[in-house]
């Protein structure tokens, strides 16, 4: 069974998820020809402060940008 996983700062919106793994499913069933039931997808949430990128943490060039975040 094919296994997805996305991996990114959290969703708060539950209808958000929904809709984000039902549309992936569908791209995975028209690609693999399996029925839905097949296919698992995974969200895996990370904190701005967990993750780093070019050497620096994403909750840094958020507040030097002056985004708002977690």
């Amino acid at each position: 069974m094919p296994n997805v996983y996305i991996e990114g700062p959290s969703i708060a919106d539950i209808e958000v998820k929904r809709t984000l793994t039902s549309e992936i499913t569908d791209a995975l069933e028209k690609a693999y020809g399996f029925p839905r039931q097949a296919y698992v997808v995974t969200i895996r949430e990370n904190a701005p402060e967990n993750v780093c990128v070019g050497g620096e943490l994403i909750c840094d060039r958020m507040a030097r940008s002056g985004e708002e975040g977690s």
